[in-house]
């Protein structure tokens, strides 16, 4: 796998090993990691020797989150567009950890065929206290702290508005907060486990 960068027409192209970028990447066929560097393998305590040729569901803390995380990408992910999101992670000892991740897909018609993705640990804390939310408030609570709108994130998980603003309402009343700046604010400071 190698990732080209673009010159004048007159010059040759340029050609890198994924092993040689200096950031966390790795290119996945269907969400079965192919290849990836040295920088992302180390962010989950892997080799990657080890993590060629597995699925991504090893990576995340749930197969529910794998799921999930899944369809939201399938309905935003189409070929040739950057898209991204943070999501918690999980490494090879077990510890979890606040993630952003950035992809690209190389297939018009199927968006997880062929794609690329970059992968940057995020220095937030875990929030142990937010047990008793369902995985959909913290989707969606994730979605807020990102300043994405009810209308926005309704488009980006296939729900409707009102379905987005009723999951909001009731994760504002679980946790206690009155409004968006509130929920932001518990969102980036609650918790005191912090694992980087």
């Amino acid at each position: 796998m190698t990732a080209v960068e673009n010159s004048p027409q007159s010059a040759p192209k340029n050609r890198f090993e994924l092993a040689e970028m200096p950031v966390p990447l790795v290119f996945a066929e269907h969400r079965i990691i192919r290849e990836c560097n040295i920088e992302f393998a180390t962010i989950f305590g892997y080799t990657p020797e080890e993590l060629k040729n597995t699925s991504f569901h090893l990576l995340y803390p749930k197969f529910a989150d794998f799921v999930r995380t899944g369809e939201m990408w399938k309905s935003n992910f189409a070929g040739g567009v950057t898209y991204y999101d943070e999501r918690i992670m999980r490494r090879a000892d077990k510890s979890e950890f606040w993630c952003q991740v950035r992809g690209r897909s190389m297939s018009l018609g199927d968006p997880f065929a062929r794609a690329i993705y970059c992968f940057e640990p995020l220095h937030r804390p875990l929030r142990p206290n937010s047990d008793h939310l369902t995985d959909r408030q913290n989707q969606i609570i994730t979605l807020v702290a990102q300043g994405k709108t009810n209308a926005a994130i309704a488009k980006e998980l296939g729900l409707s508005k009102r379905t987005v603003e009723a999951h909001r309402a009731r994760t504002m009343k679980a946790i206690g907060v009155k409004n968006t700046a509130e929920l932001i604010a518990w969102f980036s400071t609650s918790g005191s486990n912090v694992q980087e």
